[in-house]
């Protein structure tokens, strides 16, 4: 399976900070939703991709090229969309579109205009005027009409209301209909990529926990809750974390635990991502 994005032993420091030797691949034609915590990493790493800083050691390679040496010949192919897109506030979309335009040398004006109808977007309006939905709106039309395969998006759902959340997520599965392109969807919001995602990375603490297909991560995890009389020492020694209250306890395993009165579940993304991260400090 060709990989279209693949790094390999990627180490950053600054700031009291690192990024310790992450390893991660995404293959062409898939969805790789990339979670953690806020401060986790991610931004870092999307950053080292897009040559937005320089990495301490490790490489990274896009679409089989070293994305320093070719980073030109790369970023025509592809499509950033940043929490926060910076833009001249006092230019109106048209004129920011025309400065942005001539960068990309498969510029596809009338796919960029069918997206502007598409996303209720006035050519007119002023950048400064427009809402959070509506500025992610414009980058995302910015992103797919230059014949983008890598489409990168950093927490693109940060802020959003539920509507144009799952708005967003249907555009993306639209441009997923071409079997080349690829989507790397970092977010904390890991709902969104219930609906999706192909492929979970999670980074915490500047490490990668895991980084595999969704289904066979569903497959591997397991939600064990049971009453406050049901967690004996030998079982809290089998839980990754677990939460306890005057009720019970709920706690995540990656293999299935045997005990009177347990109650095993299917966990959520939230649920593995939380008790990696934190069920270990509520548990008593």
């Amino acid at each position: 399976m060709e990989n279209i994005l693949d790094i390999k032993n990627l180490r950053k420091e600054f700031g009291g900070f690192t990024l310790d030797n992450i390893s991660f691949a995404l293959p062409r034609g898939y969805i790789m939703g990339f979670i953690g915590p806020n401060g986790s990493g991610k931004t870092t790493t999307l950053k080292l991709i897009m040559n937005l800083m320089r990495a301490d050691a490790g490489t990274i390679e896009v679409f089989g090229q070293d994305h320093i040496r070719f980073e030109r010949e790369i970023k025509q192919r592809i499509g950033f969309v940043y929490d926060e897109p910076v833009y001249y506030e006092n230019l109106s979309i048209r004129r920011m579109t025309g400065l942005i335009s001539p960068f990309y040398a498969k510029w596809d004006q009338s796919l960029y205009e069918d997206y502007l109808r598409r996303f209720e977007l006035n050519a007119d309006q002023k950048i400064k005027t427009l809402s959070k939905g509506m500025r992610t709106k414009y980058a995302l039309a910015l992103a797919l009409s230059h014949g983008a395969e890598l489409l990168i998006m950093d927490e693109p759902t940060a802020g959003l209301d539920p509507v144009f959340r799952r708005e967003l997520l249907d555009i993306l599965l639209d441009v997923m209909q071409r079997e080349e392109n690829s989507i790397l969807f970092s977010t904390h919001i890991t709902s969104d990529l219930d609906r999706v995602a192909d492929y979970i990375t999670f980074i915490d603490r500047g490490k990668i926990v895991l980084s595999q297909d969704k289904d066979s991560l569903y497959e591997q995890y397991v939600l064990v809750k049971g009453g406050p009389g049901d967690l004996t020492d030998a079982l809290r020694r089998e839980l990754i974390g677990v939460t306890v209250s005057a009720h019970g306890f709920e706690g995540l395993a990656s293999h299935p635990v045997q005990g009177e009165g347990l109650l095993l579940d299917k966990p959520s993304l939230e649920d593995i991502m939380f008790f990696h991260t934190r069920g270990d400090r509520h548990g008593a």
